[in-house]
């Protein structure tokens, strides 16, 4: 990782590890902070951050290019889900959503409210909503849609006349009447 950052970022390289001294210090201080996380993904980290930064990487930015994107995760960007949560047909839970996720934005955001109101308000409702269920699935937060039971076309079995009088009662219980 190292290696690739003094060639990729040579003069910020130059300047922070400016000694062997300070080059030994950070090594350390890297590896206290990265040691929980394998080889591979710190690898991966370090070229993700050469290909998006032109700045010298810190520790927190490692930590955070550790982190799956939203592309890797299957997630679409928030723009992309949230014009997918507007046109979703009813029943929304019966769309084949692109990710739970998306579904589950659109639901905390309110379908009538995303339906009836212009993108320049709702986008950045929607928006938040989404952020905060895609860091859910980057913490491992598996998201379902939940399933919708249909209302059966005919009842198999007619209430009993006891059956009958005692579900009236306890409507008029619960009107107050």
């Amino acid at each position: 990782m190292f290696a690739e950052f003094e060639l990729v970022y040579h003069n910020q390289y130059n300047k922070a590890f400016s000694s062997p001294e300070k080059l030994r210090y950070a090594k350390k201080l890297w590896f206290s902070n990265l040691r929980h996380i394998s080889p591979d993904v710190i690898i991966n980290a370090t070229h993700r951050a050469i290909r998006e930064s032109e700045f010298l990487p810190t520790i927190k930015g490692i930590l955070k290019y550790c982190e799956p994107d939203n592309h890797e995760l299957g997630l679409p960007d928030s723009h992309t889900a949230y014009l997918e949560a507007c046109h979703a047909p009813q029943p929304k839970a019966e769309h084949a959503w692109s990710h739970p996720a998306v579904y589950h934005a659109g639901r905390a955001s309110d379908w009538f409210y995303l339906a009836s109101t212009s993108e320049h308000s709702a986008y950045p409702v929607f928006r938040k909503h989404y952020d905060d269920f895609c860091q859910r699935v980057k913490n491992g937060e598996e998201l379902t849609i939940p399933s919708q039971k249909a209302i059966p076309e005919t009842i198999t079995k007619p209430l009993t006349p006891a059956e009958q009088r005692e579900r009236m009662q306890k409507l008029r219980d619960e009107l107050d009447i």
